[in-house]
């Protein structure tokens, strides 16, 4: 613990968006942004492998991430005699809110939004018996894989080309992405089929291992890390690495369901690290540490940033190759890394995190006494 917060859990917050970033820096560099990348097309091998690095293995981590903080706020309201789900409700609200905002005038592939319905299911599962929790994970897992099972044996069979069909692969202008944004809303938002009952899972698995002790300096803490590293980097990785160069039509088993199983490594791997590193050690922890505490702000700032150097509304900064891509990735995350500490220095919350705290203690006033 480190002022009354689990030392780890800012850092695996930070890590998770700045992977997150890695994943989405390709989709901002591809020529006509989201259509184009939908388009599909070839891609060699450095690029194949820079993907492979980052592709659904951060947002995983950062969907355990949501379920953990979720936990800790259901142990709080306890302690507090406040009934739950209660106003928890009321900040789902606000995220499906901000995610719907989020989506139609920066990013199409925004997961707020589909945070923000997880939220209110698993906000009524978490204070279910073990039991209850284990079966909805199971029985979400099965539904996750039987639909990639079908639409990957469907990408197999007819070797169809890129899913975007007519989608206008236009970036000249942040008005026309706006349009096309809500035009074509149901496709871009289709993803959910996917994102709902793999972050159900994966709130889950948070919840559960928040309360098995797995972000614990102890020893209980030190064998679930051990673990979640060797399974999930052990055997993840090598089964994420088969899957990522296999070609497209294994792209759905590669993002949601074998990089899930890396980001419980990665989980395991990150927390012992910072467990046995000293509080405040070094300036990449105290960089990664200020972007988790501001997370939403640089999920949404990391977005805008990169929408002005790549979109051809901006600079234009697309279509270069993935020596540029990675660079642009590295030049975000080192300006929120530094940018992040700065503004802590300064103010209490980032500012997307202050508006948040206002807007969700509006409704909750009381009329001044006459």
């Amino acid at each position: 613990m480190v002022g009354g917060r689990v030392a780890a859990l800012d850092v695996l917050r930070g890590v998770a968006i700045l992977g997150t970033l890695g994943t989405n820096i390709w989709i901002f560099t591809t020529p006509g942004g989201a259509a184009g990348f939908l388009s599909g097309g070839g891609s060699g091998f450095a690029e194949t492998f820079l993907r492979f690095l980052s592709n659904g293995k951060f947002l995983a981590l950062l969907s355990i991430m949501f379920g953990i903080g979720l936990a800790m706020q259901h142990a709080s309201a306890l302690r507090r005699g406040e009934r739950w789900p209660g106003w928890y409700l009321w900040r789902s609200a606000l995220l499906l809110l901000e995610g719907l905002i989020h989506y139609v005038l920066i990013f199409e592939f925004d997961v707020l939004m589909f945070y923000a319905l997880v939220s209110v299911l698993v906000a009524y599962l978490v204070g279910r018996s073990a039991k209850v929790i284990r079966g909805w994970m199971i029985g979400q897992a099965v539904l996750l894989v039987t639909i990639i099972g079908l639409l990957t044996w469907a990408l197999l069979a007819s070797k169809a080309g890129g899913p975007s069909g007519g989608l206008p692969a236009d970036t000249s202008s942040w008005l026309a992405q706006v349009q096309a944004r809500l035009d074509y809303a149901g496709l871009y938002r289709a993803e959910a089929i996917f994102a709902v009952p793999l972050s159900t899972v994966l709130f889950l698995a948070g919840v559960r291992l928040l309360r098995a002790g797995a972000l614990e300096d102890s020893e209980r803490g030190r064998l679930i890390q051990r673990r979640l590293t060797a399974w999930g980097l052990g055997f993840g990785i090598p089964l994420n690495a088969v899957t990522s160069f296999a070609g497209a039509e294994l792209f759905l088993v590669d993002r949601y369901l074998c990089a899930p199983i890396v980001a419980f490594g990665l989980l395991g791997l990150i927390t012992m690290v910072v467990n046995r590193m000293r509080a405040e050690a070094g300036m990449a922890r105290r960089g990664l540490t200020a972007v988790g505490r501001t997370a939403l702000t640089c999920y949404v700032g990391q977005n805008v940033i990169a929408s002005i150097l790549c979109y051809d509304w901006g600079l234009g900064l697309n279509g270069h190759g993935p020596a540029v891509t990675a660079a642009l990735w590295l030049a975000i995350s080192l300006l929120l890394m530094a940018g992040a500490p700065w503004w802590l220095r300064r103010h209490e919350r980032g500012p997307m995190e202050a508006l948040w705290q206002w807007a969700y203690r509006v409704p909750q006033r009381q009329p001044a006494p006459r």
